[in-house]
This record gives C-alpha cells, sequence and structure tokens, in this order.
C-alpha cells in the first residue's frame, strides 16, 4: 500500500536465497525504483543498467541501492548490451529505459528515435544472442494511440502516434512483436497509461500540482501556473504498474497487454483534491496560463485492460485519490526537511 515515502508492500522472499536474476534498464526512473523494490521482495537478484555517464541520480533507490548490482551500459552500443547480458545471464529483463516526456522528444527527435526506439532493437538482439532463453519486458506507451479513433482503447485499436516519443516507443512495440513471432524471444509489452507516484518526476504535472500544494502550504510558495485545466488523463499508481510488468513475464507465453484504470480525471480534479489536502482551496492559488496549453486533443485516451484482468489477474490496488494524497504527504515530509 502506498505510503508518505512512495513505497509499497510487496510479497515476501520466494524460497532460500536469491535464485531468479533480473536485469533493468532505467532502474534510477520512478518505474525502475518501484520495480526493482519489488523484485528484491521476490526474492529476485537484480542487476541495474545505468548509461555511461559521470552523473547517475540514485536518489530513488538510497533505501535499496546496497542490495543491487549496477552495471554501466548504453542502449546506443550494441557490444556493451550483448557484454551485459553474457555477464550477469538475466532470467528477465525489463526495459524500462528512454525519454519518457513527449513535449520534450520535439527537441530531440533523432536522440529520442535511436534511444527510445532503435535501442530497444539492440536489447532484443542482445537478448537472443546471449540469453535466448530470457523472457523480455518492453515498456510501451498509450502515447502510441496519440490520435486514437476510438475510446477507450484496447490491444486491438490503431495507433497513431503525434509526437516524436510516441512513434518511437511505437518502433520498439513493433520490434517487440517482431522478435516474439520471429526470433522466438519471449518478449511482451506493457501499453501502459499515465503512471504517478511520489518519485514522479518534476517534468511531469501530477508532481507538479502535488509539489505546489505542499509547498504553498509551507508557505514556500504563492501560487501555481498550468495549462488546460480541463485536459483529462487515465492516471494510475506506478506502483501497481510495475506490478504487471512482473506478472506479464510470469505468464505461459508472452502478448501485450495494456496496463490501465479505465477511468479519466481531470487537470481540475487533479488541483482539488491536492489543494483540498491541505486545507486549501487550488482557485486561491492556480492559474490558467495560455503558454502552457496544449492544442485540442482529440478522441480521449483511456484504456482498456480487461485483457489483463482476465489473463494475468492484474488489478490496480491504489485509487487516483489516494494516488494524489499520498504524493501531497511525501511533498509535504520532503519539504519540511529541507527548510528543518
Amino acid at each position: 500500500m502506498a505510503g508518505a515515502s512512495g513505497g509499497f508492500e510487496v510479497g515476501e522472499q520466494e524460497g532460500p536465497g536469491l535464485t531468479r536474476r533480473a536485469l533493468i534498464t532505467g532502474i534510477t526512473g520512478q518505474d525502475g525504483s518501484y520495480l526493482a523494490e519489488f523484485l528484491l521482495g521476490k526474492g529476485y537478484q537484480v542487476i541495474g543498467l545505468v548509461r555511461r555517464s559521470n552523473v547517475v541520480a540514485y536518489e530513488r533507490l538510497l533505501a535499496i541501492q546496497d542490495r543491487l548490482t549496477i552495471v554501466q551500459a548504453d542502449l546506443s552500443d550494441q557490444a556493451s548490451l550483448i557484454e551485459v547480458v553474457e555477464r550477469h545471464r538475466p532470467d528477465e529483463v525489463y526495459n524500462l529505459a528512454g525519454y519518457s516526456v513527449p513535449v520534450i522528444s520535439w527537441s530531440q527527435p533523432a536522440l529520442d528515435g535511436d534511444i527510445t526506439g532503435v535501442g530497444v532493437t539492440r536489447l532484443l538482439e542482445a537478448v537472443r544472442l546471449a540469453r535466448p532463453q530470457a523472457r523480455l519486458y518492453q515498456a510501451s506507451t498509450s502515447e502510441m494511440f496519440g490520435d486514437a479513433r476510438e475510446s477507450p482503447q484496447t490491444e486491438r485499436t490503431p495507433f497513431a502516434p503525434r509526437n516524436p516519443y510516441g512513434v518511437s516507443k511505437l518502433y520498439g512495440h513493433w520490434m517487440t512483436v517482431t522478435y516474439r513471432k520471429y526470433r522466438n524471444v519471449f518478449a511482451s509489452s506493457g501499453i501502459l497509461y499515465n503512471h504517478e507516484s511520489p518519485r514522479r518526476g518534476m517534468d511531469f504535472v501530477p508532481r507538479k500540482i502535488t509539489h505546489a500544494a505542499a509547498a504553498i502550504k509551507l508557505g514556500l510558495a504563492k501560487e501555481l501556473s498550468l495549462g488546460d485545466l480541463d485536459a483529462r488523463r487515465d492516471w494510475g499508481f506506478a506502483g501497481d504498474y510495475v506490478r504487471a510488468m512482473w506478472m506479464m513475464l510470469q505468464a505461459e507465453s508472452p502478448d501485450d497487454y495494456i496496463i490501465a484504470t479505465g477511468e479519466t480525471h481531470s487537470v481540475t480534479d487533479l488541483c482539488s483534491i491536492a489543494f483540498e489536502h491541505v486545507g486549501l482551496d487550488y482557485r486561491d492559488h492556480v492559474r490558467q496560463d495560455p503558454r502552457f496549453v496544449r492544442p485540442a486533443e482529440g478522441v480521449q485516451l483511456v484504456g482498456d485492460a480487461t485483457k489483463a484482468h482476465q489473463a494475468l489477474g492484474w488489478r490496480p490496488s491504489i485509487d487516483f485519490r489516494r494516488m494524489v494524497e499520498d504524493m501531497v504527504e511525501a511533498d509535504l515530509e520532503h519539504l519540511s526537511q529541507t527548510q528543518s
């Protein structure tokens, strides 16, 4: 269950010792940290892959870092991926790496395509060559639907991405399907809708809102500027969604699954809950700024996760209100500690 620290309950270790090995790309991100925590609770040995860089942010992993094996490689470097897979021989590979902010993808479309798109092919090839018995999870996204023709979307809804991020993710998604069908790699893809948590980056609207509500309550800020307050999203809790990733790789056969709540909430709903939780009225502090309003959106992106419910037994455990309130509590705690 989510708490002020953003954690959630995981199962007891299965059997003595660490028996299965999992390799996670993008382990320092929101989803990577939750997945690492979850898998450690399941008794896995967890290997986290980080790109070669002088600066790597481990803030989300501080509580578990001493239980992880961290290795360096790069999704743009085929040889480095093969070397890591050969050396660590993972039973499961979770590809969560990539640039995850759709708007920012317009500023670096070629780089986004190489890492978020072609990088998936390099990882699939590394698994095929060095560890063909491993099972691979690819993090796909609802952004692949983009200008969807129908709502809610299912696994059969045609894709129609509308930004470089969605296009890059779609390339990786189809390569995952192709390696599954024609290269005999156990590769499943999770088409995840928006999912948030206290570990979400400040580039994302829900975290901007919860952080602002906490800051204003503590007297550290006065107002928050946002774009379209009527925009709606299918928002879930990240901890629930990483559990779905693991469940996909425990299935008898690989497949594609939509992971979503099936409900939408507006930015106004999010503001209302966040500010109400700290005893404030968002209308006194939130300002709508035309500079942040995106072009009009078409069909609503909301996922139908019936297939995951029926085939995997997956269902979300944290509802929208609880998720937002937990995020506010975590921001209150963090800001209070920073000021003390």
